[in-house]
């Protein structure tokens, strides 16, 4: 796999090789070991998640406090922006954001560290996004920035207002975020 740095140096874009014939397509879509040896990380992945959502629905930005979780991030269908923003005090990145277009075409996948806020927007007609995480989903722990924070100035790729779930609308502005 080939691992293409980002804006934000710990946030990974993953590129895996695919192999490619008459009948289609192959890839590891996960090897730990290739995982390792490219990234430089030993993670355990405890949960996968898989979400469909119809364009233009945004999901984010998200976090847990006190088990905050790692993301590998991929899509299997239709394709999404997806957002890593870092939310580490004491980070000299503190605030700062990263994103990038994540496709059923593309293939390719973003790590997400642990300790940033995730969010992404699906830019297809559907997109349906695979993440494996790093610690369980912990609701009474989840924390929401909110994804229009002017602090932030996410440059999200919309043509219309976002379709939003209830408690993202009342995500917090970042400087009033509740943050380990």
């Amino acid at each position: 796999m080939n691992v293409l740095p980002q804006m934000l140096p710990e946030v990974l874009l993953l590129e895996p090789h695919v192999f490619h014939d008459e009948r289609g397509f192959f890839f590891e879509s996960f090897n730990e070991r290739a995982f390792e040896v490219a990234t430089g990380l030993q993670r355990r992945f405890v949960q996968e998640n898989h979400s469909c959502s119809a364009q233009g629905v945004l999901r984010g930005l998200h976090y847990q406090l006190e088990r905050p979780q790692g993301k590998l991030v991929r899509v299997c269908a239709g394709e999404i922006f997806d957002v890593a923003v870092d939310i580490r005090r004491s980070s000299p990145t503190f605030g700062k954001w990263v994103g990038t277009r994540l496709s059923a075409a593309n293939k390719r996948q973003v790590w997400i560290p642990e300790g940033y806020a995730h969010g992404f927007v699906a830019l297809s007609d559907s997109a349906e996004v695979l993440y494996r995480v790093t610690d369980y989903y912990a609701p009474d722990r989840e924390r929401c920035i909110r994804w229009d924070d002017p602090d932030l100035a996410v440059a999200w790729p919309l043509k219309q207002a976002p379709v939003l779930s209830a408690k993202d609308r009342l995500g917090a502005f970042l400087k009033d975020a509740e943050l380990d």
